[in-house]
């Protein structure tokens, strides 16, 4: 299958971007500035993110709330128009399909973000459950951009965008055909902008225009996210992943776990009243070196225990960071294990999440 290219690929190649293949697009992984750069500019200033290759679904009709609020654990009738919330999406047996956000624009009117290597997945999985009802679900083609640090909202603004009204989870239309979330994926304040592909590459280009603003890559992206304690599906999450072993029912509201009728409910359930055999944690590394996804984790009789989903470098930390899943007896923070790498074992000892505070804009 050839790869998938971005609107705005020429943009990254004028500014030296070196290339990688990420869920079959051909991404920008890291500029001249080089990821260490990249990653601490964003927590300082402000990292542009060409998230394009995400897909966005606009699902509207009179039974819209009915079929997402059936299709994630989510009561979507109770969603304020407005507000964005993290789901998830889960087969029969509680696994995750997906992990999204679901935004309510209008009474019957929703955005939903998906992630780009799960998008045709999602896609025939929202229109399954459809069947029957009166929604349409329609897959847009926008340019996706994420504005993400402490200074985005004035660079936004020098760039003629005012969502200084928005606080960490709302979203807006600003313009026709124009979706913006203030959302993101680093841990940081931040934004979500999709905009035509028409106007990207001059808005983009107003945003560059402000030297607090550069692009970052998805190198960066990915320590970036790590240090937040934020999942990663494919490496984090997957479908034989349910969503108290990921530590994630903080997004699914008490009431829906106990007697929800979504997707999953039932095993979920099981799953909840036995307890999760493995938990995901974070994991801290001694020394210097970076502890990579596939390592089993050992406890200090060699037994396995665990492993590995996502490890690397924290450039903001100054330190190795890892997540990943081990049994509950193993799970307490300062639990001391070891990392099977190359025939050697690193000791690390389980970290609380995240590894970097949080700086969303709540109110």
């Amino acid at each position: 299958m050839s790869e998938k290219h971005l609107p705005l690929e020429a943009m990254h190649e004028e500014a030296g971007a070196r290339f990688g293949t990420f869920a079959g697009w051909r991404m920008p992984l890291t500029y001249p500035a080089g990821v260490m750069k990249e990653h601490l500019h964003t927590r300082k200033k402000a990292g542009l993110f060409d998230i394009s290759h995400m897909q966005l679904f606009a699902v509207e009709g009179r039974d819209a709330a009915a079929v997402l609020s059936r299709a994630c654990p989510l009561d979507a009738t109770a969603l304020e128009s407005g507000k964005s919330k993290y789901t998830l999406l889960l087969n029969e047996q509680a696994g995750i399909i997906d992990d999204l956000i679901v935004t309510r624009l209008g009474p019957n009117r929703f955005m939903v973000v998906a992630n780009a290597g799960n998008a045709k997945k999602d896609e025939a999985h929202f229109r399954a459950i459809a069947e029957g009802f009166d929604v349409k679900i329609e897959a847009l083609d926008r340019v996706f951009l994420a504005l993400q640090g402490p200074a985005a909202e004035s660079v936004l603004l020098g760039a003629g965008l005012d969502l200084s009204d928005l606080t960490f989870m709302t979203a807006t239309e600003p313009r026709e055909n124009w979706f913006a979330a203030r959302s993101g994926y680093t841990g940081e304040d931040g934004f979500e902008i999709a905009l035509p592909v028409e106007e990207a590459r001059s808005f983009a280009e107003k945003i560059l225009a402000d030297e607090r603003a550069m692009w970052i890559g998805l190198a960066a992206r990915d320590s970036l996210r790590l240090e937040a304690g934020l999942c990663l599906h494919g490496q984090d999450l997957a479908e034989s992943i349910d969503p108290a072993s990921a530590a994630i029912l903080w997004a699914l509201p008490k009431k829906l776990r106990e007697d929800g009728g979504f997707v999953g409910s039932e095993a979920l359930r099981r799953i909840l009243a036995a307890g999760p055999e493995q938990i995901r944690v974070g994991l801290k590394p001694e020394g210097r070196q970076p502890v990579r996804a596939g390592a089993s984790l050992t406890n200090e009789k060699g037994e396995v225990v665990g492993r590995v989903t996502s490890g690397g470098f924290g450039p903001s930390v100054e330190h190795p960071i890892a997540m990943g899943f081990v049994a509950k007896a193993f799970s307490e923070t300062g639990t001391p294990l070891f990392a099977e790498v190359r025939g050697s074992r690193l000791p690390l000892s389980v970290h609380s999440l995240p590894f970097t505070p949080h700086r969303y804009r709540k109110g």
